[in-house]
């Protein structure tokens, strides 16, 4: 498997917008925008995050494929990563290893995580990458119309 992290490109959005609405990848990130399907806000947000100096955001690819994305953003001491890969590769380390390459781009550290409590996938891809759980909040789940209890992860070194 040949996962390479690359620059977004224009091209990769509507591609982007797809994946991201899809009802069971929406629930399972449960952290999700208000409207998926509103792209006026998507294209809006995706401009801003790539506008921005203190965003990495790459484009994960395999086979040429753009199987999703992976970011981290946030202010110095409290970056968190991010990603999002197409529910079509799920479950074939597709994630831990997009997740390995941002982390071997981005020096930073600490950086943090956020998944909701019962996305076991998720807490289990940022283990593999050295994450630990650090503490257990709650956060409005704008996927699932509730507030639900979610995990946060730490990357010490």
């Amino acid at each position: 498997m040949d996962v390479v992290l690359r620059e977004v490109h224009d091209s990769d959005l509507p591609v982007f917008f797809r994946q991201m609405n899809d009802p069971e990848a929406l629930r399972m990130a449960a952290f999700t925008p208000q409207d998926p399907a509103d792209w006026t806000a998507f294209d809006a947000h995706w401009r801003r995050i790539r506008s921005s100096s203190d965003v990495v955001v790459r484009t994960v690819l395999m086979d040429g494929d753009v199987l999703g994305s992976a970011s981290v953003y946030g202010s110095p001491g409290e970056r968190e990563v991010t990603y999002w890969i197409d529910r079509a590769y799920w479950g074939r380390g597709i994630a831990t290893a997009a997740l390995r390459a941002l982390l071997e781009q981005v020096h930073e550290r600490p950086l943090y995580a956020r998944a909701a409590a019962d996305n076991t996938a998720s807490r289990r891809v940022l283990e593999k990458c050295g994450f630990r759980v650090t503490a257990q909040a709650s956060g409005y789940a704008n996927a699932r119309g509730e507030e639900i209890p979610e995990v946060v992860l730490t990357l010490e070194t």
